[in-house]
């Protein structure tokens, strides 16, 4: 069992509404997963990385919109899944309500923190391919590696922080990670 989940009870949307302001979590298959607040340096990252797929969507007068957590993402459209992924690019706009996403994003990015590592590798790897996201990103400041994994094409790319990274949803988009101070 994940250190950060708490007792083994079942909880929905409405136990998320119901924690005191300022406290995040998430909710994966009904159980409850606290959120540690971000160092600096994983704003820094999530920072530059949206500031880059904005300026790529605004250029190209594109149609997704991408936001930063917190922004919430009804993942399955149940009661029992909500995430707060650190970027969610969305590009039906149909699934864009008041409250955040309802579906799953083309485009999700998590930075890897310690305390999500676990997360972010396995639990919403899987969550994530099988809600129907089209790409997910693991961006590892620690390992200095982004792992790529494009659903659509069942494919799989690494690069470092040395590299520029390719987006799949976009043909001639990529992030250079050496930008990165």
């Amino acid at each position: 069992m994940d250190a950060f989940a708490r007792k083994l009870e079942y909880y929905t949307i409405e136990d998320i509404y119901a924690l005191p302001d300022g406290q995040r979590a998430e909710l994966i298959d009904g159980l409850i997963y606290d959120m540690a607040p971000p160092s600096t340096k994983h704003q820094r990252l999530l920072n530059y990385i949206i500031t880059e797929i904005n300026l790529y969507i605004r250029k190209n007068n594109g149609a997704c919109e991408a936001f930063p957590a917190p922004f919430a993402v009804f993942l399955n459209k149940d009661e029992i899944n909500y995430v707060e992924p650190d970027i969610s690019v969305v590009c039906d706009k149909d699934k864009i309500t008041d409250k955040g996403c309802n579906g799953a994003p083309d485009w999700i990015i998590e930075i890897v923190s310690p305390s999500s590592r676990q997360m972010d590798y396995n639990k919403k790897l899987f969550k994530y391919r099988t809600a129907g996201v089209r790409e997910y990103w693991i961006v590892d400041s620690m390992k200095q590696l982004i792992m790529v994994y494009n659903f659509e094409q069942d494919a799989f790319e690494q690069y470092s922080f040395s590299d520029k990274a390719k987006a799949g949803i976009y043909e001639d988009f990529e992030i250079d990670f050496s930008e990165i101070s």
